[in-house]
């Protein structure tokens, strides 16, 4: 079992730094831990608002509306499903020590673009590449 690494709560991981060093990892890691803890937690929240909001409304618009803003609802929340899993697999590749590096390339990803979008797989340049390519092979 690991320690637990003491971090002070406005530390940020720096360039001047070796890279994914136990601080940035622990960092990293706990920052993806609550990011999931508050989507699990937005997910339980319309769970119950929808369990509670289901309700007989007589006027066909208002029940359109509702119907409209349940199903927007429910694509949020799938997106959500999906980025959880996408945290939980950023949260495997730090405890296999594979974190914060570009999976085409090998090369670190930088810090700034992990604090933005922790779930990065990809450095920005073979990202942009990947887009590039994605958009040239559409089927328009």
């Amino acid at each position: 079992m690991k320690q637990e690494l003491f971090l002070d709560d406005d530390y940020r991981p720096a360039e001047d730094e070796p890279f994914m060093n136990d601080r940035q990892t622990e960092y990293f890691r706990r920052k993806l831990i609550q990011w999931r803890e508050d989507l699990l937690s937005d997910s339980r929240d319309t769970i119950e608002a929808l369990q509670d909001g289901t309700r007989n409304i007589p006027d066909i618009a208002d029940r359109a509306s509702e119907e409209t803003d349940r199903a927007l609802e429910l694509r949020t929340r799938d997106r959500q499903r999906k980025l959880v899993a996408k945290i939980d697999s950023a949260l495997r590749r730090i405890e296999a020590g594979e974190y914060g590096y570009c999976e085409e390339t090998g090369e670190p990803i930088s810090l700034k673009r992990l604090d933005a979008r922790p779930i990065a797989t990809l450095s920005l340049e073979a990202q942009e590449r990947h887009e590039r390519r994605e958009k040239v092979h559409r089927d328009d």
